[in-house]
């Protein structure tokens, strides 16, 4: 290392103040890496997203994917045979993630799990001293979120969270603008995740695959049954492993969103939110259900103390409806200001025709969070982290405090509409948005159906709980099944 000492480098992870990881505290740290020094990745989760982590390591010439973790060991092969051809080594396969762990000269763990071992994984590799990159959202739900930070905080280590936007520079030109107060103050943030989410069927319970653990792939979720809307993707609308869709695709847009109301008010949390909408896909023989739990079509509304996050959940798009539109998907932010509106990369001054060019200071970014995280791991720059363990948990928190809301709420007749809607024209807009396409799309006649209107929740972001309200505490947490437990001491 040239000299330096595990005090110096130290003292370089506590600049990470401003990035969100305080890391002065650090009782332990595995391995100090030199600048040169090849890393050594193992990648969780090698299905889907983890196809890209993989690549990505790959064509790095300063790591190494030395493991291959999944509870499904039908994967193994044709990943390894990827590996080997490109690097001439093979990585050693796993099924448990403990084993990868144990093995001191590992360095990072890159996770593209479930979402429901998302923080496990991450609190576990901190506490083991390793680098962690881990797929959004950084957690389940809020409690696990704030331990991943103290342990990031306490073990030294860098945790890299994968909203890629933030490897962007034209959305930090954007957040910059919004920033800046030149184009006006800031009024609401509103993101949109709209991609296709049609039925998932109905899968019966069966055994599963002798090839898939099960159990592990379960995790620190409840015993159940196996059936095939669990493994693999259709997790993501079952509350017990994933966060539906404001927690799959919506938390690019949210970490958006937050990110610019950060960016102008410094305000890190809401203090009211409400959410509303239901799950209704192409199932009319019954009652347009499916399997899954989660909403599809889903608009939920922050407070931070007069700054409005609205988010838009359109799930029924991309194909052809009863009445014979295609209903197009979006995904996108866009910045609300007293002057008018910020959007790909453009401010829309109100009354005018013509948009004008963001003329603001910003940091330029590599566009690849990967290397990144690489990067600050073997410069010793936890500072310069895109996407640090901090920001990842806040923005991850909402679309836990969201669902929360839903989850807590009740049903009512479908051409309800609540207070919330009168509180912008843009967050009636949203909901008359959902309502047209729901109409459009499957036929419904909205009087003669329900939908779920979300508790109506006040919230104390510094102290990360519901304000009068136990029921919702409870559902911060989460009873977490031996020995797959994120525990309160870090």
């Amino acid at each position: 290392m040239g000299g330096r000492t595990r005090r110096n480098f130290l003292g370089t992870l506590s600049a990470g103040i401003g990035s969100g990881l305080f890391l002065g505290t650090a009782k332990s740290y595995a391995r100090i890496l030199g600048a040169n020094e090849r890393i050594k990745v193992a990648v969780a989760g090698i299905r889907g997203r983890g196809q890209a982590h993989i690549d990505a390591f790959l064509k790095m010439e300063n790591a190494d994917v030395t493991y291959l973790v999944d509870p499904d060991s039908r994967l193994f092969a044709p990943n390894v045979e990827r590996v080997a051809k490109r690097r001439g080594a093979s990585p050693k396969c796993v099924q448990d993630i403990r084993e990868a762990l144990a093995d001191g000269d590992l360095d990072v763990i890159s996770i593209a799990t479930c979402n429901h071992w998302h923080a496990l994984m991450t609190f576990w590799a901190c506490q083991k001293g390793k680098h962690v990159y881990v797929e959004k959202p950084c957690s389940h739900n809020v409690f696990e979120g704030r331990q991943c930070v103290r342990a990031a905080q306490k073990y030294a280590t860098l945790v890299q969270h994968g909203t890629q936007s933030r490897a962007s520079s034209s959305w930090v030109r954007q957040i910059a603008a919004v920033a800046s107060g030149k184009y006006g103050k800031l009024v609401m943030a509103k993101a949109y995740a709209s991609k296709p989410r049609w039925t998932i069927g109905y899968k019966p319970v069966k055994e599963p695959p002798p090839e898939l653990n099960f159990d592990l792939w379960l995790g620190p979720a409840p015993k159940q049954p196996y059936h095939e809307n669990l493994v693999h993707y259709n997790w993501h609308w079952f509350w017990d492993a994933g966060n539906g869709e404001i927690g799959n695709q919506g938390v690019h847009q949210m970490d958006l969103a937050r990110w610019a109301i950060m960016a102008a008010t410094g305000k890190t949390g809401p203090n009211r939110v409400i959410s509303l909408g239901d799950r209704w896909v192409d199932e009319p023989e019954h009652n347009f259900k499916d399997q899954g739990q989660t909403p599809n079509m889903h608009l939920t509304v922050f407070d931070f103390d007069g700054v409005l996050l609205v988010f838009e959940i359109v799930g029924l798009v991309g194909r052809k409806g009863v009445d014979g539109k295609v209903y197009p998907q979006k995904v996108d932010n866009e910045f609300l200001t007293d002057e008018g509106v910020i959007r790909d990369g453009k401010f829309y001054p109100k009354g005018k025709n013509e948009p004008v060019e963001l003329d603001v200071d910003f940091e330029k970014r590599s566009g690849d969070p990967f290397a990144n995280l690489i990067e600050c791991i073997q410069k010793q720059n936890p500072a310069g982290l895109y996407a640090d363990i901090l920001e990842a948990h806040l923005s991850s928190a909402l679309c836990h405090l969201g669902n929360i809301s839903w989850r807590l709420g009740q049903q009512v007749g479908g051409t309800t509409r609540p207070e919330v809607l009168e509180w912008h024209p843009e967050i009636a807009k949203s909901w008359d948005t959902i309502t047209t396409t729901l109409q459009g799309t499957l036929g419904v006649n909205l009087e003669k159906i329900s939908y779920q209107l979300g508790a109506d929740l006040r919230y104390d972001p510094a102290a990360e709980k519901f304000i009068g309200n136990p029921e919702a505490d409870k559902l911060l947490t989460r009873d977490y099944r031996e020995p797959y437990v994120v525990t309160e001491q870090v």
